[in-house]
């Protein structure tokens, strides 16, 4: 009898502890390891954004100190550069493979845009985790993207993955405005860097409004950013008698800025862009796939005009990404002129940042630009500590960079883990619109693939630049999935 009693005792607690670890307890619920490792990208980039990297100054010391004790202790060889100036930083890790293949390189930029505090609603170099995101400068650009590209490095090392190649971990500084940046770094050294092919910042994973992931944008070529300065000159004087409009140079500077604001540079369909059109034919809406066909048929630029607004007018979406990669761009950023409100000043200044597509020179911009405002007593120079000579070669090599090709391991291996993750996704390669470091490495002809590691809705993709930049816990949890499992495949024996 006691032993019938003792055998009911415990069918009862096995039968509690059952029904206690389905129950939906944290304590009883496994965790997955795809969750763990997440989380640990989650604490990494909150310890990266405290970092405050604003450039300028651009000062990433403190940041790759940080990385040194994390990567040190996992046997990565770390090199950090400091540039002349003192203040950028350059980290470097790398995981020693057989030497059987050439390394893979994960590169991603330490530095951040600043802020304007007041309007933030989170302390931006705190690294708040609130409702489900993390929020602070550089969330999404880039620090997200570090954090995700080092976790990938250092889950190899704490696994002792068997490698056939070395993988190199860079976080680059002044990619946000400075001379010290990856083009510094190649030419002094090349060494620590050197790959056959790369990850860096680019495409965007399109998240729809339902969570669901089905385009999955990776850059395989870019635009090329280049800056203007226009400067308009007039008669300085008493403000209380104003000289005629056109001698005083606040209104003539206003008047060639009024005429660029409403000036949209022509439809140009570079291969680039017209191989992302291409891809999208398969997941377009009927709207969009016609629209598309119809740029891709236009016999002339009244046509390409025609179709290429018309696309842009039918995607309210992501209508400025397909405005951008279809034309050269140029957006007014910076205006300088007075000294005091009762002088009349002798010039006004502004600034013109362009993004130009492969193809089109400083020059050709620089033209356009003088025949938009036509105003000849107006200069307009391209913004460099270059020569003239110089930036027109410097400029018109990097606009005649190839697109990276599409069958190189490192791409296959992109785009088999993305669609494992995200079972409906296409991957599409496309242009880059705006630019990143990836020059360095593309001049010298290494197959760079740009991407933000991590699905972006259309609210995340606002607030790059902008206030309470943000990032979402499932979203890096996913990206640390793929890009994990993508130079795992790439670089393991």
């Amino acid at each position: 009898m006691t032993l019938r009693i003792d055998r009911r005792i415990a069918l009862l607690i096995v039968a509690a502890c059952l029904f206690w670890a389905r129950s939906g307890e944290a304590w009883a619920e496994p965790v997955a390891p795809s969750q763990v490792q997440g989380e640990k990208t989650v604490a990494l980039l909150k310890k990266l954004i405290a970092f405050d990297t604003s450039n300028a100054p651009g000062d990433t010391r403190a940041l790759a100190e940080f990385l040194k004790t994390q990567f040190a202790p996992l046997g990565a060889e770390v090199d950090i550069v400091v540039a002349p100036n003192g203040k950028a930083a350059h980290f470097i890790a790398r995981l020693r493979g057989d030497g059987s293949k050439k390394p893979v390189l994960l590169a991603a930029h330490a530095d951040v845009v600043p802020v304007e505090r007041g309007k933030w609603t989170e302390e931006p170099f705190a690294g708040v985790e609130k409702d489900g995101f993390v929020y602070g400068r550089g969330a999404m650009d880039f620090k997200g993207g570090l954090a995700v590209f080092a976790r990938a490095v250092m889950r190899l090392a704490e696994d002792k993955t068997p490698l056939a190649r070395d993988v190199i971990l860079l976080a680059e500084a002044d990619e946000e405005q400075g001379q010290f940046h990856t083009g510094w770094l190649a030419k002094n050294h090349w060494d620590k860097i050197d790959a056959e092919f790369a990850l860096n910042e680019g495409g965007y994973v399109l998240q729809q409004r339902d969570g669901t992931v089905r385009q999955i944008n990776v850059t395989t070529a870019e635009k090329i950013s280049a800056t203007f300065a226009l400067k308009a000159t007039g008669r300085s004087g008493h403000s209380s008698r104003p000289f005629p409009s056109d001698e005083m140079a606040n209104n003539r500077l206003i008047s060639a800025l009024a005429s660029l604001a409403a000036h949209d540079p022509m439809v140009k369909l570079v291969p680039a862009s017209e191989a992302y059109f291409k891809a999208l034919l398969p997941i377009s809406s009927e709207q969009a796939a016609v629209d598309i066909r119809q740029l891709l048929a236009a016999k002339d630029q009244s046509e390409l005009e025609t179709a290429g607004k018309k696309l842009v007018a039918d995607d309210p979406g992501d209508g400025l990404l397909v405005h951008a990669l279809l034309r050269d761009t140029m957006a007014i950023t910076m205006i300088d002129a007075g000294i005091k409100p009762n002088v009349i000043p002798g010039d006004a200044k502004a600034v013109v940042n362009t993004r130009l597509l492969p193809g089109t020179t400083t020059d050709q911009m620089i033209a356009e630009i003088k025949r938009v405002i036509d105003d000849p007593n107006i200069d307009v120079n391209i913004v460099t500590s270059m020569s003239p000579q110089e930036a027109r070669d410097y400029y018109a090599m990097r606009t005649k960079i190839p697109a990276s090709p599409l069958n190189t391991a490192l791409y296959e291996a992109l785009e088999r883990n993305a669609k494992r993750l995200w079972n409906d996704a296409v991957v599409v390669p496309t242009m880059f619109e705006a630019g990143t470091d990836a020059t360095a490495w593309r001049e010298r002809n290494v197959p760079v693939y740009g991407i933000y590691p991590y699905p972006l809705d259309d609210d995340i993709l606002s607030r790059m630049h902008g206030n309470d930049e943000r990032i979402s816990v499932q979203a890096l949890h996913q990206g640390t999935e793929w890009i994990y499992n993508t130079v795992r495949d790439v670089a393991k024996k």
